[in-house]
């Protein structure tokens, strides 16, 4: 009797270990928000979403393949929480019949003591430092990436697909070095024009500092290239945190210049944030330049000129997994049509150059 208890309690314990050396992760994020957004005195009142942080659905696992070796996927799409609705994006080049479900990102990995190789679709080395070091995340009406990380049209005859994500990719990323973190990317030879990529990014973490450089090409046509640069660095203390980022986008003779300095304070269960920045554009031809009436105007086209933002914001934590929110922007255009949100009507009414853009929201975001 007893042989038999510990025969089972023995085959119970090597069943729960099995079962532990494999995952899946259901997880998502919701966020949705009341916005208001204008430009040149014409405004726009919206439910939004991605006010705080960008919806989403997805699913995440990793296996314990033995000899500390680890196998593990992610699949992430967007969710339009305001909607209901997963939106199925032709991205990268794909066209009606490749629309992508898992659009932010598609991966496949093997991870070990000496790094972790991934495959599939993934964010870009040089889209990191935009993201991290904002203290709105590149999310909502105060975001850097206001002031024009999107720059379709910014080389006639190509296009510049890998900004922020790239398809059918190699990834290489260190492991754990004494503060020292670093990712390799490589694009491959399926792809499109606007979409090889040849990228790295390279930091450094340690107590209150944290500090990264990055760089990519891409091949925007046979025989123009995309050259995309930018460093960034934070530093906490006990007054808040400060960052700033610094960033150049060279396609041909064409150039996009970016700058932002932000600030976080947390304050009990708040969190208070500012952030101001600066993007200059050179070179532009007037054939590409945004046109001032009639059809074809559209959201992100692009001007020579310059702007700058001033975002203030908060976050109120009613939990760990849910807060509200609000953020207030304000855009001042020299020459250029840079939004503090986007406007989905009547786009054409708002199409004059140079004219101020102010937005507001407030929201909740929930995440599982």
């Amino acid at each position: 009797m007893k042989k038999s208890l510990l025969a089972l309690a023995a085959l119970t314990a090597f069943a729960g270990a099995a079962s532990a050396q494999s995952s899946v992760t259901l997880f998502g994020v919701v966020d949705v928000s009341a916005r208001y957004t204008e430009y040149d005195d014409k405004g726009q009142y919206q439910l939004a979403t991605d006010g705080n942080a960008s919806s989403r659905l997805g699913f995440r696992g990793v296996e314990d393949l033995g000899g500390g070796l680890k196998a593990g996927f992610w699949l992430e799409g967007s969710l339009s929480a305001d909607t209901g609705t997963m939106p199925l994006a032709s991205i990268n080049g794909g066209s009606g019949n490749s629309a992508a479900i898992f659009q932010r990102r598609a991966t496949v990995s093997l991870m070990g003591g000496w790094g972790e190789i991934r495959l599939g679709r993934d964010y870009t080395p040089t889209f990191w430092n935009w993201t991290v070091f904002d203290p709105f995340g590149t999310n909502g009406v105060g975001a850097s990436t206001n002031l024009g990380l999107e720059v379709a049209g910014l080389a006639p005859g190509g296009s510049y697909g890998t900004l922020v994500r790239a398809n059918n990719t190699v990834g290489y990323f260190l492991p754990a070095m004494g503060g020292f973190y670093g990712q390799i990317m490589q694009s491959a030879g399926e792809n499109v024009n606007g979409n090889k990529i040849t990228a790295f990014r390279l930091g450094y973490a340690a107590g209150p500092f944290n500090v990264a450089g990055a760089w990519g090409t891409t091949e925007v046509t046979p025989s123009v290239d995309g050259d995309n640069w930018n460093i960034a660095g934070s530093w906490k203390t006990g007054f808040g945190m400060f960052s700033a980022f610094y960033g150049m986008i060279e396609v041909g003779s064409l150039e996009q210049e970016n700058w932002y300095l932000g600030y976080q304070l947390p304050i009990g269960a708040f969190t208070l944030k500012a952030s101001y920045g600066e993007v200059d554009r050179t070179g532009v031809p007037t054939t590409v330049r945004c046109p001032t009436t009639g059809a074809g105007v559209s959201g992100s086209c692009v001007a020579q000129g310059d702007a700058d933002q001033l975002a203030l914001g908060f976050t109120y934590d009613l939990s760990k997994r849910t807060a509200l929110y609000g953020t207030y922007s304000m855009i001042s255009n020299n020459g250029t049509r840079f939004r503090s949100g986007q406007l989905v009507n009547n786009d054409a009414a708002y199409s004059s150059l140079g004219k101020d853009s102010t937005g507001y929201e407030f929201g909740v975001r929930h995440s599982f």
